[in-house]
């Protein structure tokens, strides 16, 4: 498990050394070549560009604070390239900063580029009166404006200065092209600094020094744009991009001091945090209700169920995810909303008055990316859930989420690592693996219909649903009948005549859809033909590129199977039937079977179809690429029958 885990990350890349690069053109000088630019030169249907992107993080030693020692400033200027309308959406930018005292943006100037009818270059520019402040929470806080007077052919730049912080993470790739990235860092010889670059693509790297400072460059160019790819995880675990750290700083006279950052370090500052762990010792007051929902039950597994379903029920999520309880578990739910973090640290609390044994569990959701647990730094989670032991069983629960039940890891963490937060001394904490590979994407779809001699198709499907594709289908459930019999016409002419649905809400029963359907047959002189791919979830193939950049991220085993029993008109028999076929990927990680045989007036069909990996490499791509299109050639295959 661990193997696959840490498969998806980018691995640091390889570092070509170059001259000392040249200087870019200075804020306010743009040249009307790039104004007239048309495309870009190394991805033609780009409807934008950052024709240039560089940040320079200055440490020097900081003798004037006795408590910061270290003075951190990072200068940003970018240059963007507009061509087609929709692009226009990176003239909205928003400036992520931590909420600190020491921590401000300054010297932010930003403004807009056109040629007008006479040829002459016109500036427009962002007022400060349109710049403003946003509080994304406690910690965090967003600098937004707008470039105003965008056209087709605009250029945007704008630069700022982040006083009291460096980068630390510096992305040469963003979701357009970039036709060059740079970043400096430049810190005296006292400090220790560990840039890790991350990449699959060539960076180059320039060194310099002198009596009083290093400096180091890392340059890339032509770095297309991010393509978001049908399953993959985060993009930041594929964004080319690098790391900055402040290691240690040496003064003379005075013993070398370390900033590296451990994970015990890490887990006892979370325990005696005031956000975090004091919050576990908070009393969660008017909880009466819940005591009388306890009082007869002995068993742990149902306590924990009621109590995941209490708070679900009694609290809102504000959408925000966090670790923290920044404005306290009381003060929460006493309102009854808040972050993932505050309603998370409740439950924790609820489930240790009832005596049942849990801990937090820091994860990183699959939106947030993977952990990189060789370099300890709470930034890297986005949530907090309860990770609760009973007997020999492990449970993960998240109460933010409204439809997973309690024996089901969370979708968004199943297949990924998690730190468990206690006491240093009880050796309970540490990284532990997020998986059972009992928990399947699992559905077993079955037809029954009747073909009647003027080409149209009657029955009945059901499609029975299981674990995480339950979880999927209650998504479309819980749009609504008419959306969800909508959402299961994927082929032309079928129509939904009537749904049932069962077991949606009782987390122990899978989820039964059943659909009464009609569906037209289609003709060639004295043959008629059709098609059972009705309901199945594979009507349409997700890897029809012939090239990908990413990891195919499942999360979960799989297990499908689709029955059908077709009865035919009086006095018609089936034609030549399509052979039996059994595909096997070369590691036998996927494997699909079709068997068809028929009998006196009807057809029958079993198709199964299994993947042994919840994560696929980009080496194993082509491979996959062929199987689905041949897969789907199967799933599609038309089945012929004609008069006697």
């Amino acid at each position: 498990m661990k193997l696959f885990l840490l498969s998806v990350l980018i691995v640091p890349a390889l570092l070509c050394n170059a001259q000392k690069p040249a200087s870019l053109p200075e804020f306010g000088k743009v040249d009307k070549a790039t104004l007239e630019m048309k495309e870009c030169s190394f991805e033609k249907n780009a409807e934008a560009m950052v024709v240039f992107d560089e940040a320079e993080s200055y440490l020097n030693l900081n003798l004037n604070s006795p408590t910061i020692p270290i003075f951190e400033q990072t200068s940003y200027h970018t240059r963007i390239k507009i061509f087609g309308k929709k692009g226009f959406d990176h003239a909205n930018i928003k400036i992520k900063y931590r909420n600190d005292p020491d921590i401000s943006i300054k010297k932010l100037h930003a403004q807009t580029y056109n040629i007008d009818a006479a040829g002459n270059v016109v500036v427009t520019k962002v007022e400060k009166s349109a710049i403003y402040d946003k509080q994304i929470n406690k910690r965090y806080s967003e600098k937004i404006f707008v470039f105003p007077d965008v056209k087709e052919g605009s250029v945007l730049e704008y630069e700022y200065v982040l006083e009291g912080a460096s980068a630390g993470v510096w992305y040469f790739q963003k979701n357009i092209p970039v036709a060059f990235s740079r970043f400096i860092v430049d810190f005296s010889p006292e400090i220790s600094v560990a840039v890790t670059p991350y990449s699959s693509l060539p960076v180059n790297k320039s060194n310099n020094s002198n009596a009083t400072n290093n400096y180091s460059w890392y340059t890339m160019e032509n770095v297309p744009a991010f393509i978001d790819e049908p399953y993959m995880s985060a993009p930041k675990d594929y964004l080319q991009r690098l790391d900055l750290d402040i290691t240690g700083l040496s003064l003379p006279g005075m013993p070398y001091k370390s900033f590296i950052k451990t994970w015990p370090k890490i887990v006892r500052t979370l325990v005696e945090d005031e956000d975090f762990g004091r919050q576990l010792k908070k009393e969660i007051p008017r909880t009466s209700d819940l005591d009388k929902m306890l009082q007869n039950i002995t068993d742990d597994f149902q306590k924990m169920k009621i109590i995941h379903k209490y708070v679900r029920s009694n609290m809102k999520w504000n959408n925000l995810d966090n670790i923290w309880a920044l404005d306290g578990v009381k003060s929460a739910w006493k309102d009854k909303i808040g972050t993932s973090g505050e309603i998370n640290l409740i439950l924790i609390n609820l489930l240790k008055d009832a005596g049942i044994k849990v801990r937090p569990i820091l994860v990183s959701t699959r939106e947030n990316g993977i952990i990189i647990t060789s370099v300890a730094g709470y930034d890297q989670f986005d949530k907090v859930m309860a990770y609760v032991d009973i007997a020999d069983k492990h449970y993960v629960l998240d109460a933010t989420e409204q439809e997973t039940p309690s024996h089901l890891i969370p979708l968004n963490v199943q297949a990924s690592e998690g730190l468990l937060i206690s006491k240093l001394d009880n050796f309970e904490w540490g990284w532990t693996v997020l998986w059972n590979d009992k928990n399947k994407f699992a559905k077993a779809v079955f037809i029954n219909a009747d073909l009647d001699s003027k080409g149209k198709m009657s029955g009945i499907a059901k499609v029975t649903s299981y674990d995480y594709e339950k979880m999927k289908d209650l998504k479309d459930y819980r749009k609504g009948t008419d959306k969800l019999k909508e959402l299961k016409i994927t082929q032309a002419g079928l129509t939904v005549d009537s749904l049932t649905v069962e077991g949606a809400d009782v987390d122990s029963l899978p989820l039964v859809q059943e659909f009464k359907f009609t569906a037209p047959t289609n003709s060639s002189g004295d043959y008629n033909y059709f098609s059972l791919n009705y309901f199945t979830g594979f009507e349409k193939n997700p890897f029809l590129s012939e090239e990908r950049r990413t990891e195919i991220f499942y999360g979960a085993l799989q297990d499908y199977s689709i029955s059908a029993l077709v009865y035919l008109p009086e006095g018609y028999v089936m034609d030549e039937l399509p052979p039996n076929m059994k595909m096997i990927t070369s590691d036998s990680s996927i494997i699909f079977k079709r068997y068809v045989s028929q009998g006196d007036g009807f057809l029958n069909v079993q198709v199964t179809l299994k993947f042994k990996n919840p994560i696929y490499s980009v080496e194993a791509y082509p491979e996959i690429n062929e199987f689905f299109k041949k897969m789907y050639a199967l799933l599609d295959e038309k089945f012929v029958y004609k008069k006697k």
